[in-house]
Order: structure tokens, then sequence, then C-alpha cells
């Protein structure tokens, strides 16, 4: 690298990470130039206006810096600079025929594990449908876990994020793809965060449990790359499509009801992660330490959307991997099961 993109969101610019990278890259003779103007779902638009900050600064390196969505838009960036089109041409897996620039992932919250991922999540600007676009060759080259960057974070996004990342040992544990070694990572995983996770929402200076759950957000994204997800997945896109539902609320209304859903197929590997009691009960328990809504009638949702819902659901490339046979009529049942 000797041309160098930062492509982190505003809030990690606020909290002076960005200014530090710059100067640390910078006295190392790099040129830098930053990319800021996304959001928690970046897009395709979003993702486009990368591409042309990059190709302008003539970019031969991606430093993300951040959360899930700087995660993902450097590696949408990432595409759409080296093998041009837009984000809509990736859709699916191994889909760029051209090399991709070095890149380095610097997670700053314990969530979404995009870090250890060859996907990035990215919305389409026109329909709101969450894109799952892989290829192995965007897989960042080297990644950064440091702790005392998810110090400074809001009690919000560690809950939301932290959620988020145990949802994906849970679901990552039983899918239908699954493996020994997807179900090794996971396991590692789900043990890091349950243990965890209330005690950085009750002590947030806590740097052992902040390494915990930082490791175990990492571990769950490699779980997730070999295994993929399942249908709590499936039925919150279509909530952030439809309602703008942070992913992780969506993901935390969800969860629960699908354990106890799919219990009937996969109990005993539920038990294997959680012997002592019902998982899906210690999931709502730690949703609650969280303060996270449990019920869709909290986030707004209408049950006259539900049809349209279940729809969108059942079309989630998610919902394919899930270990219960999941439709249109099964994300209806399970939406009306989280409705209060």
């Amino acid at each position: 690298m000797s041309r160098v993109l930062i492509v982190a969101d505003p809030g990690i610019v606020a909290a002076g990470f960005v200014s530090r990278a710059t100067r640390a890259l910078e006295a190392s003779g790099l040129a830098v130039t930053g990319y800021h103007d996304f959001d928690p779902n970046p897009d395709t638009a979003m993702v486009e206006a990368g591409r042309v900050r990059a190709a302008a600064d003539r970019i031969d390196g991606i430093i993300a810096i951040g959360g899930g969505s700087s995660l993902d838009c450097a590696k949408g960036i990432n595409f759409v600079l080296t093998n041009g089109g837009s984000m809509r041409d990736y859709r699916g897996h191994d889909k760029a025929a051209k090399p991709m620039l070095p890149s380095i992932g610097v997670p700053t919250t314990a969530g979404t594990g995009s870090e250890a991922q060859s996907f990035a999540i990215i919305s389409d600007a026109e329909t709101h449908a969450k894109m799952a676009c892989g290829d192995q060759k965007a897989l960042f080259h080297v990644v950064i876990l440091d702790p005392e960057l998810t110090i400074s974070q809001p009690r919000e996004v560690t809950a939301i994020a932290g959620y988020d990342a145990i949802s994906h040992a849970v679901e990552a544990y039983v899918t239908k793809t699954r493996t020994r070694a997807s179900q090794a990572l996971a396991r590692e995983a789900w043990q890091s965060l349950e243990r965890n996770y209330e005690r950085v929402l009750a002590v947030p200076s806590d740097l052992a449990a902040r390494d915990a759950m930082l490791v175990g957000a990492n571990r769950a994204g490699a779980a997730i790359e070999l295994s993929m997800l399942g249908a709590t997945h499936g039925c919150a896109n279509p909530l952030t499509a439809r309602y703008g539902t942070t992913h992780g609320v969506a993901i935390a209304i969800m969860l629960p009801h699908v354990v106890r859903w799919n219990a009937e197929v996969v109990g005993d590997l539920y038990r294997e992660l959680w012997p002592s009691d019902d998982l899906a009960a210690r999931l709502d328990q730690l949703a609650c330490a969280a303060d996270l809504p449990r019920t869709l009638s909290e986030i707004g949702a209408s049950r006259d959307d539900f049809d349209a819902l279940a729809a969108d659901a059942a079309t989630q490339w998610t919902g394919q991997h899930n270990p219960r046979g999941f439709d249109a009529r099964a994300a209806r049942a399970l939406y009306e099961r989280a409705w209060e």
C-alpha cells in the first residue's frame, strides 16, 4: 500500500480513531484519503460514492475502521473499484473475476464479525433489500482486534452489536450446512460472548471482558463464513428494509422465537450450548439485561404487513440454511409469535 483509503463512519471520525490512524500511516510515508459518507446500513449509492473517491485518488489499499457498516462498505468499495459494475452484480458468491486491493480490517465493535468474512452486506438503494455479496478475494488480508477501541462506544451500541454476535454463534452452530469446524468456532464464540455480555454492559471499562467479546464476535464471524446463518436473519432483514429497524434490535426480537421453533428439530444441539436450562430463555434474559425491545409491536411493526414481511423473509438467502424448513408460512408464524 502507498495510497490508502480509510473507510470509517462519522462516529469513528468523531471518536478520533481516524486522525490517529492517519497520523500513523502518514508517518510511515503513506498518502491517506478518508471516506465517511455512509450510514449504519450502507447501500449501493454509498458504495459507489466511495468508489468515485478512491478512483480519483488512485487508491491502492483500503483500511476499514469501525463496526459492520464500515467493514462492509470497505469491502463493497473494493468490489466495484477493482471489478467494475455495481454491487448488484456481485450478489451471491464468487462473482469478482479480477484481483482486489489489499485491505486491513479494524473492528471497533464486538458485533458483526464482518472482519472474518468474505461477504459484504449492502442494501439496494432503490429497493432497500439487503444483498449478501461475497468472494474470497474480499477477505481482509490483516485484521486487528484491539479491545481498547471498543470502550468508548455507547452502551446501546455495545448491547445491539453484542447481541448480534450472540445470534451469529447460535445460528451458525445449527445450520444445515454446519461443519465440525464451524461448530467448534461457534461454540467458542458462544462461550466467550455469553459469559461476558452482561459484564461489558455493567462495567464498560472491563478490558478483559471487552477482549473476550471482540474475540467471540470474530470467531462467530468465522463460523458464519463456513456455515452461514438461519431463519432469525431471514426474518430480521425484512424488518430493517421495511421499518428501518436496527439490525441487532430486529435480531434480539426474533432469535428466542426462532430457537424455540427450531428446537423441535435441533434441540439436542441447542442443549450442547446451554445444557443447564432452556437456551431461548437465556437469550431472552440477555436481551432484557441489555434493555432491548422484545416484541414487534414495540418497534412499530404492523400485523397488516406480516404477509409482505413473510414473503420477503422467504427470499432471504440465510433462511435456506436454517435447520428446519423455512418458507413464507413459517416466517409469518414466527412474526406472530414475536408480535407481543
